[in-house]
């Protein structure tokens, strides 16, 4: 066989119409082609930014570029987004169906900023996709899960529409919808593993041996009254009323063990990899089903969680009480913070809207609830890794790329700079002279100290600090 294939690989390259070269040249074209017919677009993605914000103090706008689809997605949900670690214009999307009587067949398309015409790469599945996500290392690889509680990773290299892992019943795989899916980093063996959360109740690793995925369930959801009571009652109980049902989770950056939980009954789970029946603490701010929980990527104590009782709320996770409640008038599909800064996040709601708060501009409002799609819903939202750019995914297939004004994407970097130049143009030009350093010790003292520099993470993490105390004055 391997011989067969050799020779018909010979037999391809000799024929230059079929040959891989030929494929990587039309690829090229074709990407040419769809940025002249996108030129205007192109060139707003490159250079566009909103002069307008300058005099619009606390507010932002989101400009829609294009419009990801294909004729295959007719009639599915986007159910998840998730940006490459290393391409960032190289984006999956999972398609599958939220409304439980109406399941069918899922899909996979990775889509390029470079061709929106077309999917880079695509795949089928036998049930409804319902989450996707990228190894941070080797970005070839996707984790999905699906509808049927089945897990399985796709090679996205691959040419054949076959995952090379996929559990099966024999290898404990959920039994209900698989909400969530989380790489983590390699084990002592060099092993790559996986986090699953399903509606079963089960917070899964799966581990990647030779020829299967190998499981160890690493939670249990028990209902919290079960929870707290002792283990032979828990037992008996969790047998006769089942577990409750995991809807997404969140891994904490810095400290590997701990992560978070929302559940379908609205409560947010603290919980760790070490105990698999104990929570390490209960939040109890939201009266219906998580639909995300997300932690900060600059502060450590600080996560968000979006709920579709139409609330967003930001907790300190040492904290009982939400530090801040947010009402966006409609059931919140996801919600997602940004990765320049650490007060901006993004949310999306079923009339719609995007949402774009940021605390420091205003702890109230958002800066810009913009209304991008007619008659759908928003499910998924996603910023990009580097650029100012938003992804949004809607209950028809749809995914929309948008850009974010200046006013939208401002760092404490820039706050800083900007205030420098006010004063420079307050002081008529004139700037100081810096005073001449001292000599001796007391010099060598005052250079060290103003060479200390803050980071730009450090900014970052000072800036939310400050606004949570102020917050937490104003709950007291």
């Amino acid at each position: 066989e391997e011989e067969e294939e050799a020779q018909k690989e010979v037999a391809r390259e000799a024929d230059i119409v079929h040959s891989n070269a030929m494929s990587k040249s039309l690829k090229i074209m074709e990407r040419m082609v769809n940025q002249n017919t996108w030129d205007e677009i192109a060139q707003d993605y490159r250079y566009w930014d909103d002069q307008s914000d300058s005099f619009k103090e606390g507010e932002g706008t989101l400009l829609p570029l294009w419009k990801f689809w294909t004729e295959k997605v007719r009639r599915k949900h986007v159910t998840a987004l998730c940006w490459s670690p290393e391409y960032h214009d190289l984006f999956a999307v999972g398609y599958g169906s939220y409304d439980f009587m109406k399941q069918g067949a899922g899909v996979i398309c990775c889509f390029s900023l470079k061709n929106p015409s077309h999917p880079e790469y695509s795949f089928t599945t036998e049930t409804g996709v319902m989450c996707v996500d990228f190894h941070p290392q080797h970005s070839s690889l996707l984790a999905v899960g699906c509808y049927d509680g089945t897990v399985m990773i796709f090679d996205i290299r691959n040419k054949l529409n076959k995952p090379i892992f996929q559990s099966t019943v024999k290898t404990g795989k959920h039994t209900d919808p698989v909400w969530q899916v989380c790489w983590q980093d390699e084990d002592l063996a060099k092993n790559l593993n996986f986090f699953s959360i399903s509606s079963d109740g089960r917070v899964t690793l799966w581990t990647m041996s030779k020829n299967e995925l190998q499981f160890t369930d690493v939670m249990e959801l028990k209902l919290t009254g079960i929870a707290n009571s002792g283990a032979e009652e828990a037992g008996e109980e969790t047998s006769l009323v089942g577990l409750a049902g995991g809807a997404c989770f969140d891994f904490h950056a810095s400290s590997e063990h701990l992560f978070i939980v929302g559940t379908e009954e609205g409560k947010i789970h603290k919980c760790s990899k070490a105990y698999n029946s104990q929570y390490l603490d209960t939040y109890n701010g939201h009266y219906m089903s998580v639909y995300a929980v997300k932690w900060n990527g600059f502060h450590p104590r600080v996560f968000l969680s979006a709920s579709a009782d139409w609330t967003v709320k930001l907790w300190d996770h040492q904290q009982k009480q939400p530090l801040m409640s947010f009402d966006l008038g409609n059931a919140v599909g996801d919600v997602c913070w940004s990765p320049y800064s650490s007060s901006v996040f993004a949310a999306v709601t079923n009339d719609g809207k995007v949402h774009v708060f940021d605390l420091m501009e205003n702890k109230h409002e958002p800066m810009c609830d913009q209304k991008v799609v007619r008659k759908s819903k928003l499910t998924h939202v996603s910023f990009n890794p580097r650029q100012p750019l938003l992804l949004v995914g809607d209950d028809r297939g749809g995914v929309l790329c948008l850009k974010l004004s200046p006013n939208l994407r401002k760092t404490e970097e820039t706050r800083a700079k900007e205030k420098l130049a006010q004063a420079a143009a307050a002081g008529g030009g004139d700037l100081r002279k810096p005073a001449p350093r001292k000599r001796g010790a007391e010099g060598e003292g005052q250079a060290a100290s103003e060479e200390k520099v803050k980071t730009p993470m450090e900014l970052e993490i000072e800036k939310l600090d400050k606004l949570l105390t102020l917050s937490e004055k104003v709950n007291r």
